[in-house]
């Protein structure tokens, strides 16, 4: 088997968007994406994964896909027939879409696909709803087991287990887990806070953000408190927007103007992990995902020169630089505050501006990672370029088991820089 190529990715700015419906967003990621990949039109996408968790809500319950695109196809932008095959797996959504996508062109049952994720989470009128609505990532057959997990987490590490309406759980989940880790290994709420503030300041440089102020620690730690040890500038907002991602087989990329082919990404690997009820000292389902991501690829965490990895609070940057192997279990508060994964650092992360500043419409989330570090290794990320990118990490988590994700998803890409010298 050949390999597998990403030849267009693009995210629409992330916002609270009241005037634009999901086909508007659907429709603006399509034609951005269609532009990057030098194509004037999807006549040749063979197949599609539409990714959306909240659609329901508007009444669409399904064929979600179907119905956000086919004024496209009415259109001629994309083929008539165009199979299309909803996916939904919480905020890992996005990256499930591109999983199959992948997946589809490697095994050869087309040349080209597409993924695509479409969100819409602010709504005026019922404030209160969606927060309501995002619980849906959680076990609702077993609630009682994972609730008494959080329950004895917090009494363990002396932190308060006080869901409420007022925020969405799962930033209790975080609250209690970040309280557990400065329990066992001395974080501070500095050091999450220094993560935030880091990506407040790298949002600040990304024209697509949803916050797009900078902001230093001090003022992180005095903003708002959230659950635990959280503020809200530690936490990622409520937003819309959508992302899409066309991958191509290498024989495709071959037929393709040589300006495409120039810019092509090359997935090395793609990775899932499932979620499951751990013991509260036994490493996270994103630490499997990893170690298999960094074996498809042939590569080690050594290797990578930048990462976007699903920070829906700022302490899960700070936990997964040690799930991922950027730095020893316990270590992580103090990686991030040596500056190491600052843009100019050893290991950027997050030069987006991450969850908490780019912002997090849940099912364009991680393709919009994707479009992030496609950017980058293309040398075409601006101001917030990390020198000599030429491997990127994304790692894109989704619901909750007990105390950890439901679906962990890692991708690797290999920048065209690079690629080409290894000929």
């Amino acid at each position: 088997m050949g390999d597998v190529f990403i030849i267009g990715s693009f995210s629409t700015e992330f916002g609270r968007w009241i005037s634009k419906d999901h086909r508007a967003l659907a429709r603006e990621a399509i034609h951005g994406v269609l532009g990057d990949a030098g194509l004037g039109d999807g006549l040749a996408i063979g197949q599609a994964y539409f990714g959306n968790c909240l659609l329901h809500v508007s009444g669409q319950t399904m064929i979600r896909g179907q119905a956000c695109l086919s004024p496209l196809m009415d259109e001629g932008v994309l083929p008539e027939r165009l199979p299309i095959a909803n996916v939904e797996g919480a905020c890992a959504t996005g990256s499930l879409a591109l999983h199959l996508a992948w997946k589809d062109v490697l095994s050869g049952q087309t040349d080209i696909a597409l993924a695509i994720g479409v969100e819409k989470l602010y709504d005026p009128s019922a404030p209160g709803q969606m927060l309501k609505e995002i619980g849906g990532g959680f076990d609702r057959f077993d609630q009682e087991r994972w609730l008494n997990e959080y329950r004895d987490l917090a009494e363990r590490s002396g932190a308060v287990w006080a869901p409420s309406s007022e925020r969405s759980i799962a930033m209790d989940t975080y609250g209690v887990q970040a309280s557990y880790h400065m329990h066992r290994y001395g974080t501070t709420r500095k050091q999450i806070a220094i993560a935030a503030a880091k990506n407040h300041v790298h949002g600040s440089l990304n024209p697509k953000a949803q916050y797009r102020f900078r902001m230093t620690a001090d003022e992180v730690l005095a903003d708002r408190p959230v659950s635990g040890p959280l503020t809200r500038a530690m936490c990622a907002p409520i937003g819309d927007g959508a992302a899409a991602t066309i991958v191509c087989s290498e024989e495709r990329l071959r037929t393709l103007p040589s300006e495409v082919a120039a810019r092509a990404v090359r997935i090395r690997a793609s990775a899932i992990s499932g979620g499951k009820h751990r013991a509260p000292d036994e490493p996270s389902l994103s630490r499997i995902a990893g170690d298999r991501a960094y074996d498809m690829a042939g590569v080690g965490p050594e290797d990578i020169d930048l990462a976007e990895v699903h920070d829906a609070t700022s302490f899960c940057e700070v936990y997964q630089m040690e799930m991922l192997r950027f730095c020893a279990e316990g270590e992580g508060g103090r990686f991030v505050e040596s500056g190491a994964t600052t843009l100019g650092g050893r290991l950027p992360v997050n030069a987006s501006g991450g969850l908490v500043s780019k912002g997090h419409p849940i099912a364009a989330t991680g393709l919009s990672m994707v479009s992030e570090i496609v950017g980058q290794l293309r040398r075409e990320a601006g101001t917030r370029q990390v020198e000599d990118a030429n491997i990127g990490l994304i790692e894109n988590g989704g619901g909750v088991i007990g105390l950890e994700e439901a679906v962990c998803a890692v991708t690797i890409l290999e920048g065209p820089a690079s690629r080409h010298a290894s000929r």
